[in-house]
């Protein structure tokens, strides 16, 4: 946490606060919301949370020395001497001291949000390639981790908490950064987490079924998606993906400036795959060629998002298409070892949705030596959508030429019941086909042992995942490096 103090009333600036009793002033060195983080100078907001409900709480941190509390329900049972504010949202509220705790750091910086369901990762990579390349200093927020100019800082959320949040982008300001490209999930949006932001620019990368377990369905997703772009102010840019029919929805109240990019519709920014395979990709972009390492159609809508911010931050053109021939993919997305000896490539690739997996697979179908066998390895994660699983077995099934089914992250699951729940999209023929390895290490080792030369192994679901989540424990886990370990790479 910072070493900086606050009093209260200027943390409340934004705040829309119901109800106040200040018996007295308060300096307050830390905002809080977990109770095992407090000290008798922290601020503790009461967050109703998915799990538990921070008002159950309040009594232990008054133990603990906390003079200063805001919360939705009022506390009548609690010490005069107590400083209590109410708020109508204290997820919210928690957002905004976060924002004035760190003296609001989002205002400092150029700040980018990626949302959508695919593409966010691979987005917020290239763009923080792009502009290291031009010799800026960047900092990003990504679900694989988050970067202060080069120091790394473990990533446990797509989009951190909004005390955390703040905390690193506070650290970015400091270290001089002129722009941060983060990821920005519906999870964060719907929980308030980037309240309080000020977004110079936010990227719709498409929408496809992911997350109906935490949304309910689609349209409360999408509408949830579209909060980023409501929120924008008058300079922004929202750029969307006019390819994807909910990216004109994202945008109907924006008071932002807004792009469009697509590959198949009329846009600001058109591009059109010249040629393709599994090495690289040469795209037109506006009348300009460019030849990348990144690979896939789907990646080159990726490309076009991150050329159009590019070009709204006035990046001369032949500097930015000159970084983009640079770029290197995301890990964990699309990212492929060769075996020479026997000519075979193995694929690790975080596609963990119907719409991912269904691109990631005709890629590799459009792209393959025609003799060439796919071979796929994919598993559904646990305590997670549950409609998806038999959409995912059916998509591997139906552009693969074998198929293994095999543990993701089952957490809390019986993964052999996620298997079933799978295996349940699958006609009669294709169940005969497939195999069934619980196991997800003796499923890669199998898939190699059955690929001949030339032969392409996907092992999707993953990505740059370093573990495997069985009950709560997390235990060492690389695709990657097995996938290596098994092709004797």
């Amino acid at each position: 946490m910072d070493s900086r103090s606050l009093n209260i009333e200027d943390l409340l600036l934004g705040v829309a606060v119901e109800r106040k009793h200040l018996p007295s002033a308060a300096l307050i060195k830390s905002v809080a919301f977990d109770s095992r983080k407090v000290n008798n100078d922290s601020l503790f907001v009461a967050v109703k949370g998915q799990q538990t409900d921070g008002h159950k709480y309040i009594a232990q941190v008054i133990e603990k020395g906390v003079k200063c509390i805001v919360v939705e329900d009022w506390q009548e049972d609690i010490s005069n001497e107590i400083i209590q504010i109410q708020v109508k949202h204290s997820a919210k509220a928690l957002a905004i001291l976060a924002c004035n705790f760190y003296d609001n750091p989002s205002r400092k910086l150029k700040l980018i949000g990626v949302t959508g369901t695919n593409g966010k990762s691979t987005i917020v990579s290239l763009l923080k390639q792009i502009f290291d390349g031009l010799g800026y200093k960047t900092g990003l927020l990504s679900t694989i981790k988050n970067v202060v100019v080069q120091e790394e800082f473990e990533s446990t959320h797509t989009t951190p908490n909004p005390v955390s949040l703040n905390d690193l982008l506070n650290r970015m300001v400091s270290a001089g950064c002129d722009y941060a490209f983060m990821e920005v999930s519906s999870h964060a949006l719907d929980q308030e987490r980037t309240a309080g932001l000020d977004f110079d620019v936010a990227i719709f990368s498409n929408i496809s079924h992911d997350h109906l377990n935490y949304h309910g369905d689609m349209k409360t997703y999408i509408a949830t998606k579209k909060r980023l772009f409501d929120n924008l102010k008058k300079s922004a840019y929202a750029i969307v993906n006019q390819d994807d029919k909910r990216g004109a929805v994202m945008v109907q109240n924006t008071k932002a400036k807004v792009k469009t990019y697509a590959l198949q519709s009329i846009a600001d920014y058109k591009g059109k795959v010249i040629e393709q395979d599994l090495v690289g990709t040469l795209l037109n972009i506006n009348g300009q060629q460019i030849h990348s390492r990144i690979i896939g159609r789907f990646n080159a809508e990726n490309m076009l998002a991150v050329y159009a911010c590019g070009d709204v931050f006035e990046v001369a053109e032949h500097e930015l298409l000159m970084q983009m021939s640079k770029l290197k993919a995301a890990e964990g997305r699309f990212e492929y070892v060769f075996d020479k000896a026997r000519s075979i490539i193995g694929l690790v690739d975080y596609a963990h949705t119907p719409d991912a997996l269904k691109k990631v697979l005709e890629t590799i179908v459009d792209t393959k030596n025609k003799a060439a066998k796919v071979i796929t390895v994919i598993g559904c994660g646990g305590d997670r959508d549950k409609t998806k699983r038999p959409k995912m077995a059916r998509i591997a099934a139906g552009l693969s030429d074998q198929v293994i089914l095999t543990s993701d992250n089952p957490r809390t699951e019986d993964p052999n019941q996620i298997l079933k729940e799978m295996e349940a999209g699958l006609g009669p023929e294709e169940q005969s086909a497939v195999l069934i390895i619980e196991d997800r290490r003796a499923a890669i080792k199998t898939a190699c042992k059955l690929a001949n030369a030339g032969d392409i192994i996907l092992v999707a679901g993953k990505g740059h995942e370093k573990y495997q989540e069985i009950n709560g424990v997390k235990t060492p886990f690389d695709d990657k490096e097995i996938l290596k370990e098994e092709l004797k790479i």
